[in-house]
């Protein structure tokens, strides 16, 4: 009988150690994730989805032929603006967030307001590879560095007179932070 208990100790040991280990690094992603700096507050798993399908149709209508990049800058655009304060802090409230000025109703990103014929999903394979950009950049926390200040872009072919600092160009969208 006490031959068998050295057999038996080495494996309980060895339990032991693993569950304190995976024990640690359950508590240390659980406290990364707490320290997270974007939290967009999903309550339900049908709240984040409904963030997700309003982050990746912003997407497709601002960027479908754009390269991989741009597609991101869109994305980090519009989290970060639900980020900084001074927009609305849901997802889809920046989206479709809509200001009157002087008799004319002005959309923040122009295919809401301006093409609403249009509003139709015309190529599944782009509105997928959207989808795919607004999982990354929503769900796994993916950011390009260079537009971390990036609030607002435009398309290189519009010239809208802002007074904003220039970040970047990523194929044909401009990225402006406000001035400091």
């Amino acid at each position: 009988m006490l031959r068998f208990i050295p057999k038996l100790i080495v494996p309980i040991i060895g339990l032991l150690l693993i569950s304190t280990a995976m024990a640690t690094i359950i508590d240390y992603r659980f406290t990364e994730l707490r320290n997270d700096n974007y939290d967009f507050g999903f309550a339900t798993a049908a709240d984040r989805d409904r963030q997700l399908t309003c982050l990746a149709r912003n997407i497709y209508f601002e960027s479908a032929s754009e390269p991989f990049e741009g597609k991101v800058g869109v994305a980090q655009v519009t989290l970060n603006r639900a980020a900084s304060g001074e927009f609305p802090t849901d997802i889809c409230a920046v989206v479709y967030q809509k200001n009157k000025l002087v008799e004319k109703t002005v959309c923040q990103f122009s295919w809401y307001c301006e093409h609403p014929s249009t509003l139709k999903i015309r190529s599944p394979r782009l509105y997928a590879e959207s989808m795919e950009v607004a999982k990354k950049v929503l769900l796994e926390n993916f950011r390009l560095d260079s537009l971390k200040d990036a609030m607002y872009y435009h398309a290189d072919y519009v010239n809208p007179r802002w007074q904003k600092e220039k970040i970047t160009k990523i194929g044909r969208h401009i990225f402006y932070k406000d001035r400091a």
